[in-house]
């Protein structure tokens, strides 16, 4: 597509494509090149855009098979590959209930399946005017930062990543079916990212315990290397405009969203997400 273009966002990490309508199906040179950007830039932004819920099916359906998430209270009607999240009431009004604080701690989409999410579309339909930002850090550039001791030792250690206790830390309790469905599992503290070969620290608000250490120390440990990660050296923040969509891979990045008042700013996104693939340690 000739009038496809990138812009960095912060060194190599994220660009924003413009010069594209997402609402018509991608041609092949576009896919690629998108796809590429993607691969070697792990965050991906598109402004001006005109989503249908259906067309935003479709586009994430370019980049591979789709997740229905486990927390079914969120599903979009009709299309249950949708995960909504919105503070509209029933009178069109926002409601003053934030439909998921979890959203607020750093973390990675899926971290706590066998095969985590690969990648997270999100489009904004409607957004604050004041707050609600999405903040993404750089895994790969963190790990990169570590003293080469430190990345000798991450390297060796795994993480037990538990969803129905994330939740319960934002205040929501799962269901007994939906625990079931999502039992915890364990993941490498560093994981490869395939696109580049590099390698990513891999932990987030759904990591709650790194195996072989003692309480205390796993828990203190955690909070260091996440301060770490999440320094302003490593971190892009998206401030959201109505029609954004912003594409971000699982594997390298953590993310969060900011506060708003769900009293008083309207706030609806929806978000699909591309299934992976087994973790590769590094």
């Amino acid at each position: 597509m000739p009038g496809l273009t990138f812009r960095a966002l912060k060194g190599d990490f994220g660009v924003e494509a413009a010069g594209i309508d997402l609402s018509r199906p991608l041609d092949d040179e576009t896919h690629d090149r998108l796809h590429d950007a993607f691969g070697r830039h792990r965050l991906l932004v598109i402004r001006g855009q005109a989503l249908s819920p259906a067309a935003h099916v479709e586009f994430s359906r370019a980049f591979g098979d789709l997740e229905v998430h486990v927390l079914n209270e969120y599903h979009k009607a009709a299309h249950p590959e949708i995960f909504e999240l919105s503070n509209i009431g029933a009178d069109g009004k926002p409601n003053a209930v934030h439909p998921d604080r979890g959203t607020l701690f750093w973390h990675t989409d899926a971290s706590w399946q066998e095969m985590p999410a690969l990648a997270t579309i999100l489009y904004g339909e409607q957004v604050p005017r004041r707050g609600g930002h999405t903040m993404f850090a750089d895994m790969i550039g963190a790990y990169e930062a570590l003293a080469p001791a430190e990345q000798a030792r991450f390297s060796g250690l795994r993480v037990r990543h538990d969803l129905a206790i994330s939740r319960l830390k934002a205040g929501y309790a799962m269901t007994e079916a939906q625990k079931k469905a999502r039992p915890p599992v364990v993941q490498p503290l560093v994981r490869l990212h395939p696109p580049t070969g590099r390698k990513a620290i891999y932990l987030g608000s759904h990591g709650q315990e790194i195996l072989g250490l003692p309480p205390l120390e796993s828990l203190g440990l955690i909070e260091r290397i996440m301060n770490h990660a999440t320094e302003p050296r490593f971190v892009y923040e998206h401030v959201w405009q109505a029609g954004d969509l912003v594409m971000w891979d699982n594997r390298a990045t953590v993310h969060r969203g900011t506060e708003y008042d769900p009293a008083a700013e309207p706030r609806v996104v929806r978000r699909t997400v591309i299934r992976g693939e087994a973790v590769i340690a590094a």
